[in-house]
């Protein structure tokens, strides 16, 4: 008896342990929305909660990507060619033009990490923004519930803030002079001539894309890593040391 009590017990502790960051929250903030008193935690208490562990994970994620090599490193984001460009890259990497076309996805890289800092305070908008329904949602959906609100909720304001940099940038950094040297080669006059395509809105685009990625990963470990609790807020709300209270 005593031998099945110990197992009991033990298998009870390995199940409370396991028990992610916003596991623990989506219970509170379920109790909360019944009514039911001994969660002892406020609705503003549950919104800081999560606001927090989104602060955290949207800051990492900007400062993983907004850093040399951030992007050019990261085998997940890197930015590659333009699709309409790649057979054609192949085609002058073949005859020796390899430099050039390296130098320009070099750029592009360049171009996004340093537009995406600027995305910290859009977050941050965005997270004030964010009502006790958001938050429901967010936790009761899937794993990047928090990643799609990012998205609807940011993805106007960021592209407007990266399109001036990321223009900048490639300016800076010789992306354009590069580009337009390469459309001057015959093996790829069908791409100069498709007005359709813009550098600038290509790379923003990736950039986004990146970005999205990076804060979605974040999510995830903020969904599964207990480690997550990092500030006092993290801590009263999803804190295991006081047994949920």
């Amino acid at each position: 008896m005593l031998a099945l009590l110990l197992a009991l017990h033990t298998a009870m502790a390995a199940q409370q342990q396991s028990q992610s960051p916003l596991d623990e929250l989506k219970h509170r903030i379920e109790q909360a929305a019944s009514g039911n008193k001994t969660s002892q935690l406020s609705d503003d208490k549950i919104i800081a909660g999560l606001k927090e562990a989104l602060r955290v994970g949207t800051g990492n994620a900007v400062a993983l990507t907004g850093k040399p090599d951030g992007f050019l490193k990261n085998t997940a984001i890197k930015i590659l060619l333009p699709e309409k460009l790649r057979t054609a890259g192949k085609t002058l990497r073949m005859v020796g033009m390899g430099s050039q076309v390296d130098a320009l996805e070099v750029g592009m890289n360049r171009a996004a990490e340093q537009a995406t800092p600027k995305a910290k305070q859009i977050f941050l908008n965005s997270l004030a923004r964010m009502t006790f329904n958001d938050a429901r949602q967010i936790l009761t959906g899937g794993d990047t519930a928090a990643t799609d609100y990012f998205k609807r909720s940011s993805s106007g304001e960021l592209t407007t803030a990266f399109a001036p940099i990321v223009h900048q940038a490639m300016q800076n950094v010789g992306v354009v002079r590069q580009y337009n040297q390469l459309m001057k080669n015959p093996m790829l006059t069908a791409v100069a001539n498709d007005k359709s395509f813009n550098l600038d809105d290509y790379v923003v685009g990736k950039t986004m894309d990146g970005l999205f990625y990076m804060v979605g990963e974040e999510e995830k470990k903020i969904r599964k890593d207990p480690a997550a609790q990092v500030t006092p807020i993290l801590k009263e709300v999803f804190g295991r040391m006081t047994g949920g209270k």
